[in-house]
């Protein structure tokens, strides 16, 4: 059997099906193929590369666009140690505004989610939960216990030592923390070398999170930490519009 036989052999075939307002969540379409569909008032949201629609790959103009509309993710794939840490200010700056609109809200709306997404605060409980692993045990080797309260799906990680599920901690606690630990990345981002990225990362033997990390550069780590703190503003910036912030 050829390789196309075989891959379409695997495949989960829909015909004639009408998914209209369908959700697909945390879902995997690799090799996808969608053919004589009819796609209006779609949305995708994710890691998308080499989507081709209608004969034309269209990813490489989406990130053009989204690079033209957001200068700061230049910056975060950048391996200036200079541009970097101009960007994780510019990325820290965008929340000033954003928490601030948030404090205007009526009292509990940043525990309030919007279509299953987290909602504000739990957001910031898992850019804690990304500084702690990727910028903590990633570039610093640090072997200390992860913060309580950080978040992270269970998709991803069900279990991880030192995490509390049970959790509830106020916006006003979960910022204190991302206030020493945005102090800490800058100060790192102060004085690293272009050489001290290129080293790899330092990752603590164990089973800690994330496991994948071994065998990448110190700058791959950082990247993770930039490009999350830019995803995950825009997606409580969005979700706080809908709150009606």
């Amino acid at each position: 059997m050829s390789l196309l036989g075989s891959i379409l052999a695997r495949m989960t075939r829909f015909d004639d099906q009408d998914l209209t307002d369908s959700e697909f969540r945390e879902c995997d379409f690799t090799r996808a193929r969608l053919i004589g569909v009819v796609m209006q008032d779609a949305i995708i949201d994710g890691l998308v590369s080499n989507l081709v629609i209608n004969g034309v790959e269209v990813s490489s103009f989406v990130e053009a666009e989204l690079d033209r509309r957001h200068p700061v993710r230049v910056l975060i794939r950048s391996a200036d140690p200079i541009e970097l840490l101009k960007c994780f200010r510019e990325l820290r700056a965008a929340w000033s505004p954003t928490l601030e609109r948030l404090r205007r809200m009526p009292s509990g709306s940043e525990r309030r989610r919007v279509g299953d997404e987290w909602s504000p605060v739990e957001t910031l409980r898992h850019l804690v939960f990304v500084h702690d692993c990727w910028f903590g045990r990633c570039c610093l080797g640090s072997t200390g216990p992860l913060t309580a309260f950080g978040l992270v799906t269970d998709h991803v990680l069900k279990h991880e030592p030192g995490l509390d599920r049970a959790a509830t901690p106020s916006l006003d606690e979960v910022l204190a923390v991302r206030e020493l630990q945005s102090a800490e990345l800058d100060r790192w981002l102060s004085t690293v070398t272009a050489d001290e990225l290129s080293k790899p990362a330092p990752v603590p033997e164990g089973s800690g999170w994330p496991p994948y990390a071994r065998g990448k550069s110190v700058l791959e780590c950082v990247h993770v930490v930039l490009n999350e703190e830019w995803e995950h503003h825009g997606f409580c910036v969005r979700d706080i519009a809908l709150l009606g912030g």
